[in-house]
């Protein structure tokens, strides 16, 4: 069942749209941790108001969603700049295997070559 089902009409496409520009601006996050918190809050923060019934409350809370999206806009852009190696988790394991437990050990590429 859909998180916005209970909002009806104009506010409900309204309201549906900002989820899933929210959900699109969260992945854009170049770190996972970042990524996945953006996700997590966006799907928590509707599903708690999910059963708002009062038109003003809900005017209010698409404000307060039309502010976040813009500040994760902004956060997006920052975190491009700052970018780190993926994760193992994120299907980024890198660098080569030794040792007796085959961990894995990072080389830098200084740019030397």
């Amino acid at each position: 069942m859909s998180v916005l089902a209970g909002v009806k009409g104009d506010t409900g496409q309204q309201a549906r749209s900002l989820y899933r520009q929210l959900l699109r601006q969260g992945g854009q996050f170049a770190a996972y941790n970042f990524r996945e918190y953006a996700r997590r809050r966006t799907r928590d923060s509707f599903r708690e108001n999910m059963g708002v019934s009062d038109e003003r409350k809900i005017q209010e809370l698409m404000q307060k969603g039309l502010k976040e999206l813009q500040s994760l806009k902004r956060q997006t852009v920052v975190s491009q700049f700052f970018q780190l190696d993926r994760l193992v988790v994120e299907g980024g394991k890198s660098g080569k295997q030794s040792g007796l437990r085959n961990d894995i050990v990072r080389q830098k590429d200084t740019g030397w070559d």
